[in-house]
């Protein structure tokens, strides 16, 4: 058996890595041991994959190959590649998270001619994954899926519900250099269309922090830590003894959701992986109409579900950050309806379910599917 992975074309991490992770876990005699595992790497990616793993650069013809040879193919996005799923084979797509933003079909705006290629890869897709219940028939709607949507949460949060997550906390914390009094702020804002489909010439990302009042304020027992969208990486320099400290590269985002004391986001899916820690949130929307408006648009209404008030400034965040253990009391029970609204499949076990969904009876799975399947979710 032959399984391919990717993950944000050419990472390792998110749900792949987890499934990944637990097949390998289950040793010789699992219904996949005889499997091999071959991942697709981006080039400048290919040092955060563990030694041994089997990797081919992402977009070659070595990756075709190995896409068009594969048994079970695992990915959280959509795989913008030219070639053919061999009859037989399982095609399991994970996606990334629950939507705030809209996507796909349902966008206010998208490049010509985009969604018709990407509708070439959602055409293989076998089986397709929803966090949540509220997200299952966005996703349908979106993407004009017919296959079925298994509600099993997402196998990349299992490691927030870990017995092992006070132990991970400290070894990243240890490993990236931070102190046991300091107050780590991870700032995870999304990446914005026009600055990637609509630049004419070199732009960077837009920091709208006042980092010297951040750091006026708040003083050295905090630290912010910034992790951009995978497609703006590259798209923001920080300068030598800057006040943040950036994490893009770390291999895996959940090591930092677990690293954290506060989330500070915009509109990124962060925040419903965030909030299975139960830690505090807080929203810096500065382009909030624009990006709701005339940008990408919205499944729901954000100001309405937000565990804590939108923000609209800088001062207005770094106040909120200084003062984020009355915010958090006070917001208590709006953030307990944002939980059980978005989180309510995130009890760790969402990778077993998963498993079970691949390997039925211990087989692997086919693309077939039958109208009586138990764990069919058409909407």
């Amino acid at each position: 058996m032959k399984i391919v992975y990717s993950a944000f074309r050419g990472h390792f991490s998110d749900s792949p890595r987890a499934i990944y992770e637990a097949l390998l876990a289950q040793g010789p005699d699992s219904p996949a041991g005889d499997a091999t595992h071959t991942w697709l790497a981006a080039p400048h990616l290919q040092e955060t994959f563990p030694a041994g793993i089997d990797t081919v650069e992402f977009g070659t013809p070595e990756s075709i190959a190995a896409l068009e040879g594969a048994d079970i193919v695992i990915s959280n996005d959509h795989i913008p590649l030219d070639w053919e799923k061999r009859p037989g084979a399982t095609y399991l797509q994970t996606w990334h998270g629950t939507m705030l933003k809209r996507i796909h079909n349902d966008v206010l705006w998208a490049p010509e001619g985009r969604l018709a290629y990407l509708e070439q890869d959602i055409a293989r897709w076998d089986l397709l994954l929803s966090p949540n219940s509220v997200t299952t028939e966005r996703l349908r709607k979106a993407f004009g899926f017919t296959g079925p949507i298994h509600e099993t949460g997402l196998p990349r949060n299992d490691l927030l519900s870990s017995p092992q997550r006070d132990q991970i906390r400290a070894a990243v914390r240890a490993d990236l250099g931070i102190g046991e009094d300091q107050k780590v702020v991870l700032y995870t804002p999304t990446w914005r269309d026009d600055l990637v489909f609509k630049k004419s010439g070199p732009q960077d990302f837009e920091f709208a922090i006042d980092l010297d009042h951040f750091a006026e304020r708040l003083g050295e027992d905090h630290l912010l830590l910034l992790r951009l969208h995978s497609m703006v990486m590259d798209r923001l320099e920080i300068l030598e003894g800057s006040v943040v400290w950036d994490v893009c590269s770390h291999p895996d985002i959940r090591d930092l959701y677990l690293a954290a004391d506060l989330m500070v986001t915009d509109y990124s899916s962060t925040m419903f992986d965030f909030a299975i820690t139960g830690k505090p949130m807080l929203f810096f929307t500065y382009d909030l109409d624009y990006f709701r408006d005339e940008l990408r648009g919205f499944y729901f209404d954000l100001a309405e579900a937000a565990p804590t008030p939108l923000l609209r400034t800088s001062e207005e965040l770094v106040d909120a950050i200084a003062g984020i253990d009355a915010i958090a009391a006070e917001s208590e029970a709006r953030y307990a309806r944002f939980r059980e609204t978005f989180t309510h499949l995130e009890d760790g076990s969402a990778t077993e379910r998963v498993l079970k969904l691949l390997f039925p009876s211990g087989a692997p799975a086919t693309g077939e599917t039958t109208e009586g399947d138990e764990n069919r979710a058409d909407l």
